[in-house]
């Protein structure tokens, strides 16, 4: 029998929580974000966790971060997860005066839009902790915010808009204004980089969870490849899906220090032609060779005052790194042995 939820009057009045798990191991041992997303702003929280934390635990965090900033909300939407079946957690929301819904027992099409969120957040999330590594914890922060202060197609705005009436300021919104250079402390402009490439994985994010809905989906289109494709090695038996769009794999020894759950992007389905398989052996590096790194792009110019001297620099982005791994490096000695990168000195400051 399935249960009527009623439409939320009133923002964080009605929430969904679900896990993203099976993330690699922090320094602090975080393994899993919980997500809990508010049905009518669409803003949401992301907090880290352990999966060994227990109910009470969850309590905790829930009423540090949640309570004390929405409120109480009268109800709650989740999955059959222990954490939120436990015994603990049932009462403990009972004194609280929120009524809690397993998803199960909803009609998909009522819970379809805050599905898709939260479809759209995990791939989102698992992309940023790919570029994060084994920090991704310490960076959630500026997940959190970089998703809140973006458009969200769904509300035509986004979630901060909806629930403070306005988009927050931002270390990326400082670059619309005039051409000022950049310049402060280097902690100001590494959030702006940050904040600059998780908008970009929500964009693509958003982009492939259309493309899932597309109808023109089942269609494949062919065009021409580059030389360098991406190669794949394998294939390797998956254990188990993990969330909505990863999957751990079952790596040999070899791959031991690899962790073994991945983005459904990163994958490619195995169609049984021995011709395709890459032994393992064959992708591995010698010690003794070394390769020369080629930059790609110019990402932003800044312009650093000593006394009555100006030093221009450049950030790099270089072809086998990520935007995180980009480096200042000055601007003079890039642009005689690259010019190529400097079209008409037109680098954004």
């Amino acid at each position: 029998m399935t249960q009527e939820i009623n439409i939320p009057t009133w923002k964080w009045e009605v929430i969904n929580m679900d896990f993203i798990t099976g993330l690699p191991h922090t320094r602090r041992q975080h393994d899993s974000i919980w997500v809990i997303i508010d049905r009518v702003t669409k803003s949401s929280r992301f907090l880290v966790v352990k999966t060994a934390d227990s109910a009470e635990d969850y309590a905790k965090v829930y009423i540090n971060e949640i309570v004390r900033l929405h409120g109480v909300p009268l109800s709650i939407i989740s999955d059959k997860g222990p954490q939120f079946t436990s015994n603990f957690w049932k009462s403990f929301q009972k004194g609280l005066g929120t009524q809690v819904y397993l998803s199960p027992a909803f009609h998909p099409q009522m819970d379809g839009q805050a599905e898709r969120t939260i479809q759209t957040l995990e791939d989102m999330l698992r992309a940023c902790v790919i570029d994060f590594k084994g920090s991704w914890d310490d960076h959630l922060p500026l997940i959190e915010f970089a998703y809140n202060n973006s458009y969200h197609s769904s509300i035509q705005m986004a979630p901060y808009e909806a629930l403070y009436g306005r988009r927050c300021r931002s270390p990326v919104g400082w670059l619309e204004v005039g051409e000022a250079a950049l310049i402060g402390p280097d902690s100001v402009l590494d959030a702006m980089e940050k904040v600059q490439l998780i908008r970009d994985r929500l964009k693509t994010a958003q982009s492939r969870q259309k493309s899932y809905a597309d109808p023109m989906k089942g269609v494949m289109k062919f065009g021409e490849k580059g030389k360098l494709i991406p190669r794949y090695v394998g294939p390797y038996r998956i254990l188990k899906r993990i969330g909505k769009v990863a999957y751990e794999l079952e790596l040999p020894a070899d791959l031991a220090a690899v962790h073994p759950v991945f983005h459904i992007s990163l994958l490619k389905k195995y169609v049984g032609d021995p011709a395709t398989i890459v032994p393992l052996e064959s992708v591995a590096m010698k010690d003794s060779l070394s390769c020369e790194d080629t930059p790609v792009e110019i990402l932003y110019r800044q312009v650093r005052r000593f006394r009555n001297k100006e030093v221009a620099s450049v950030k790099v982005l270089w072809r086998n790194q990520s935007v995180e791994g980009a480096t200042c490096e000055a601007e003079a000695a890039m642009k005689s042995k690259y010019p190529h990168l400097f079209p008409s000195d037109s680098i954004p400051a």
